[in-house]
């Protein structure tokens, strides 16, 4: 539960991960490759059409595409170094 409700804390903190991805990309003290495999699966899951969940079923369909972006921005942010993570003030 507890992991739960973590997650939807981070959730409501959206509107900070666009810079904060625009940062991790651009940083220098996170290796190519961990940039790499993040970007890859970012655009990876955008890009094939299939869902765990059918996007027609409207509000489940929703639901395992916002929990993956979350997933993956919360891997993001615990690989990110601490001066960014200071920086979007993600743990606080």
């Amino acid at each position: 539960m507890k992991i739960f409700l973590k997650r939807i804390r981070f959730l409501f903190k959206f509107h900070k991960s666009i810079p904060f991805l625009k940062d991790f990309l651009i940083s220098k003290e996170i290796k190519f490759v961990t940039k790499l495999i993040y970007a890859l699966l970012i655009i990876g899951y955008a890009a094939i059409p299939f869902d765990i969940i059918p996007d027609f079923l409207f509000i489940f369909g929703i639901v395992d595409d916002v929990t993956i972006a979350i997933f993956l921005l919360e891997r993001m942010a615990k690989s990110a170094p601490q001066s960014l993570k200071e920086k979007h003030e993600l743990f606080d």
